[in-house]
């Protein structure tokens, strides 16, 4: 079957609901208009129970289906970037310096159009808890859920979540089994040493030299320490250091970010890098910490449930890709995974500009196949005897 009828009925209010939450973009934990936005409107489509204030801002509703059975949850996050809109678009962001960049607007969207189909038909036995979650993008509001106890409260057995994707088909979807998205740290290396005159480098213990060893030693970790087939990735990103050509300065600041797929591959780096810190502030002279950041965990898909999702995806689309590689991202719906089985998939945003990019818009023509998509998986896991 193709997007469900009842769903494309209201596909222009989809887009009407999309398009206002993009033009009012809220961060992190901070999504108080958007969750009321939300509220208002689940409370219209009739859901049986809504709790508020989880995670700060975070909102579930429960459905009920025709008959008893166990609940499903599925998740969509609400918060933006901070980042300035260049689309031009007559929706755009209109609060400077947020825009929605990464289609959360349209995640919210098809969660919400889901709700209204179940509410409506209740074509399944057992419940659904609709997780509209705050704080994907910073602040881990996925991390502070789980901690809250969310998933044992309202007895949740399995979890799912779509993500807009960018390059394929409107409409298409896609997903792996196993891992689909990396874990993320990020690591501050604050050096000191003694500065100086340019002139004069036998006088000082110069911070720009060990950082730049430093620099070239974390890459070793990459080509000489971890198993070839095992992928990592780690990016210096920052070098801050001097202020002039004749000052050797006292202080260099080093950033950067680590993405993994595996907890040992993870485990290695977060042993080597305090290695080769100490190793090289010892050399070169100076002092050096390091302030180690461990983020979100790898996001891993049960196999059993991502190829019922994929399933499912083909009664919406042809075009349904369940062996897709996995990706250097990161994305907090992992605390979700790592406590209930379930499958994180992609649906297809067409030819638009890349995630977390000034131009990217969701599509609205996505919205029905990623409603249609929640509200099949539930009545296809939960059906009615």
């Amino acid at each position: 079957m193709p997007v469900i009828n009842r769903i494309a009925d209201f596909a222009e209010d989809m887009t009407a609901w999309r398009r206002h939450l993009h033009m009012h973009p809220e961060l992190q934990f901070a999504c108080f208009e958007t969750a009321k936005f939300v509220v208002e409107k689940l409370q219209a489509f009739g859901v049986d129970e809504i709790h508020e204030g989880i995670a700060t801002s975070g909102v579930v509703a429960i459905i009920n289906g025709n008959a008893t059975g166990p609940t499903i949850g599925l998740r969509a996050d609400m918060d933006a970037l901070p980042m300035q809109e260049e689309t031009g678009l007559p929706y755009a962001s209109t609060v400077p310096g947020k825009m929605h960049a990464c289609g959360h607007d349209g995640h919210t969207t098809m969660l919400l159009g889901a709700a209204r189909y179940l509410a409506e038909t209740r074509n399944f036995a057992g419940r659904v808890a609709l997780i509209f979650q705050p704080a994907e993008e910073s602040g881990g509001g996925g991390e502070v859920m789980v901690q809250e106890g969310l998933l044992d409260r309202f007895d949740i057995k399995e979890v799912y979540a779509l993500h807009s994707g960018p390059g394929d088909a409107v409409g298409a979807f896609y997903t792996t089994p196993g891992p689909i998205l990396a874990a993320v740290d990020a690591f501050h290396i604050h050096i000191t040493g003694v500065g100086g005159h340019g002139a004069y480098p036998y006088e000082t213990a110069d911070p720009v030299v060990a950082a730049v060893g430093m620099v070239n030693a974390i890459q070793t970790i990459v080509s000489r320490n971890h198993v070839p087939y095992d992928d990592l990735v780690i990016s210096v990103t920052q070098i801050h250091t001097g202020s002039a050509d004749n000052v050797i300065p006292e202080k260099a600041y080093i950033n950067g970010t680590i993405r993994t797929m595996t907890k040992d591959t993870r485990a290695m780096v977060q042993k080597r890098l305090p290695e080769i810190v100490a190793g090289h502030a010892t050399a070169y002279n100076v002092q050096a910490v390091l302030d180690y950041e461990a983020g979100y965990p790898a996001t891993i898909n049960d196999p059993q449930k991502t190829a019922f999702a994929a399933d499912v995806a083909r009664e919406i689309s042809p075009d349904v890709d369940d062996a897709r590689q996995y990706d250097m991202g990161a994305e907090d719906f992992s605390y979700f995974l790592e406590q209930r089985p379930g499958a994180y998939v992609y649906v297809g945003n067409g030819d638009s500009a890349g995630l977390h990019h000034p131009a990217y818009d969701f599509a609205d023509g996505a919205a029905p196949a990623g409603a249609s998509f929640f509200a099949r998986l539930v009545e296809r896991a939960l059906p009615v005897v």
